[in-house]
């Protein structure tokens, strides 16, 4: 009997402070609503206070919190945005099983722009004045369109898009690096395993806009510090046959090719280089793979030659979290191929729930008090990569790539072949670009 009543007691004793923060908030909003304060911001619409005493704004009520997704269902990275989709809202149900943050359900708000910037734009405006935070909005056009808006509306984002473009603002932020620092690491890797030496040439094959010039940024930079010359070949997201860019890329000779597009280029690319015996190991960034490809006729070519440069691990590694990710996301979605797009999402969606549960924490779900929880956070972790610091907007949230190869057989068709590390060359590169 003793010994019972011994571990009810300490059961007991951690709950003790929220039990007394809690009365304290009640305290404060029972004082608030005699002064007739909450009452008077509530009629504006703008802000209020919940019953609970914590600030609410746009997208917060007693009961919900509201976040948006602008994403991609219909257009080029269709297969991308329904893993994403799919994995933000596998986390809002295991968020709102667990009763919510700040006691609240969890609700994403997601609309389709199939990779059109006007789509896009009329969406933001349908969306904004009704969501707290966009956890996810698909491509580096559309970003570029919104970015004023949205640092107006002062609406936490996190892009699924990674040009140094969008840094230096307080509401956005790249996860993970940029497109330039994975370029940076692909040039060290295929210099350190691939044999590459000064006076070689390597071909860069990258999208117009944001995506392709920031990338070709970083590996022209690298190149330099290489003794190595870059050839780049730019193609628009339209162009999926690029026999006329291996040509080209065969006549200079290039002992390596980089590629910053999409998969149907990325498998184009390999394919035809392969076949017309251009056979040089070829470096993507992220957005460029997907595991539908090792069910194309250019699989064995890209298990041969293609690697991937990207800031978040397989969705085949080992770490706990991403396994466990994967158990419930075959459970939940059977019929679904996972890709980096699931971890993608993800890991995004449990990032902005550590900010909300701090903004609560601090006792305002107002927007810019979301951006400022935000920004207050240097070192998260959420066991699914590496951890991001979120303190300094002019800086990617983190430096550190993984290197990864196709494999058929592997969850996400993909392995880890390079665990993450921040590449020679990268501090120094980020220094000169902010001086």
């Amino acid at each position: 009997m003793k010994s019972s009543h011994h571990t009810h007691h300490t059961h007991h004793t951690p709950r003790a402070p929220r039990t007394t923060s809690l009365l304290a908030a009640a305290v404060a909003a029972l004082l608030l609503a005699g002064t007739g304060c909450s009452s008077k911001a509530d009629s504006s619409g703008s802000a209020g206070e919940g019953a609970d005493g914590v600030k609410t704004g746009p997208g917060v009520t007693d009961k919900t919190i509201k976040l948006g997704a602008l994403t991609d269902l219909t257009g080029p990275y269709a297969t991308l945005g329904k893993s994403i989709v799919q994995a933000q809202q596998m986390w809002a149900d295991e968020v709102n099983a667990r009763g919510g943050i700040c006691d609240r359900r969890v609700e994403i708000v997601v609309k389709d722009h199939g990779y059109d910037v006007q789509k896009a734009v009329t969406a933001y405006a349908d969306i904004s004045s009704d969501v707290v935070a966009l956890p996810q909005v698909i491509g580096s056009p559309v970003m570029a369109a919104l970015l004023d808006d949205i640092e107006r509306d002062k609406v936490l984002t996190f892009p699924q898009a990674w040009a140094a473009s969008l840094l230096g603002r307080d509401s956005v932020q790249v996860l993970g690096t940029t497109y330039d620092i994975d370029m940076i690491a692909a040039v060290d890797f295929l210099t350190r395993t691939k044999g590459l030496d000064k006076g070689d040439t390597i071909g860069h094959v990258y999208f117009e806009g944001d995506y392709g010039a920031n990338a070709l940024e970083g590996s022209k930079w690298a190149a330099k510090k290489a003794g190595l010359k870059v050839v780049g070949q730019k193609i628009k997201a339209t162009d999926t046959d690029l026999s006329a860019q291996v040509s080209a890329l065969r006549k200079e000779g290039v002992k390596a090719v980089l590629i910053s597009a999409g998969p149907a280029q990325t498998a184009s690319l390999v394919g035809v280089a392969a076949s017309r015996g251009l056979k040089v190991p070829v470096v993507s960034s992220a957005p460029g793979y997907a595991p539908q490809l090792m069910k194309t006729p250019a699989a064995p070519a890209l298990a041969a030659l293609l690697n991937v440069v990207s800031a978040a691990p397989a969705v085949s590694s080992d770490l706990a979290g991403v396994r466990k990710m994967v158990a419930s996301y075959k459970k939940k979605y059977p019929g679904s191929l996972i890709d980096s797009g699931v971890l993608s999402g993800y890991n995004a969606a449990q990032l902005m729930g550590t900010d909300l549960k701090r903004a609560c924490e601090n006792g305002s779900l107002a927007r810019e008090d979301v951006v400022k929880a935000h920004r207050s956070q240097s070192n998260v972790d959420v066991g699914l990569g590496t951890a991001q610091n979120f303190s300094d907007k002019a800086q990617p949230a983190n430096t550190s790539t993984y290197v990864h190869k196709p494999d058929a057989k592997a969850v996400g068709a993909a392995v880890n072949v390079e665990e993450a590390h921040t590449a020679p060359g990268v501090k120094e590169y980020l220094a000169s670009r902010t001086s």
